[in-house]
């Protein structure tokens, strides 16, 4: 009497499928993680610029020092704002370099005079909005202005 033998090789077709079931939900995974670090990177990318045009108007706010008032835009800058031809120029080119280069990008800049004894003091703010983000996100730089003594 012969038992018949059933040696089975490979993998059922209930295996196979719950193996891409299994390398399908992974592979979202890591196109959801893929995404974030792109966001991310993005916000990243948007805040240096911020911090980069806040540090280039304080640059020059402290290069062209002939008067102390001379940036001073009373909130937000709007063209042929500047006490002097150097002034004017600078802030239309960093105004215009912050509409660029960051999304919905603005700039506002104004100044507390000083006392004797205290430094004048100009606030420097770069809003923009990100993709995603439901209020608006802002740079602040504060730069005190001491008086000269040469």
């Amino acid at each position: 009497m012969r038992i018949a033998r059933h040696d089975t090789a490979g993998f059922t077709l209930t295996e196979v499928l719950l193996a891409l079931l299994v390398l399908s939900v992974g592979m979202l995974g890591v196109a959801a993680i893929l995404l974030e670090s792109l966001r991310a990177s993005r916000s990243g990318i948007a805040r240096t610029q911020a911090v980069t045009l806040a540090s280039d108007i304080a640059d020059r706010i402290r290069a062209n020092r002939t008067t102390t008032d001379a940036y001073d835009c009373d909130g937000h800058c709007d063209a042929g704002e500047g006490g002097n031809a150097v002034a004017i120029a600078d802030l239309a080119a960093w105004r215009d370099t912050v509409a660029t280069k960051l999304p919905d990008g603005a700039a506002s800049l104004s100044l507390m005079p000083g006392a004797p004894g205290t430094p004048a003091v100009y606030l420097v703010e770069v809003n923009w909005h990100e993709g995603g983000a439901a209020t608006e996100l802002a740079y602040r730089l504060r730069v005190e202005l001491a008086e000269e003594t040469w």
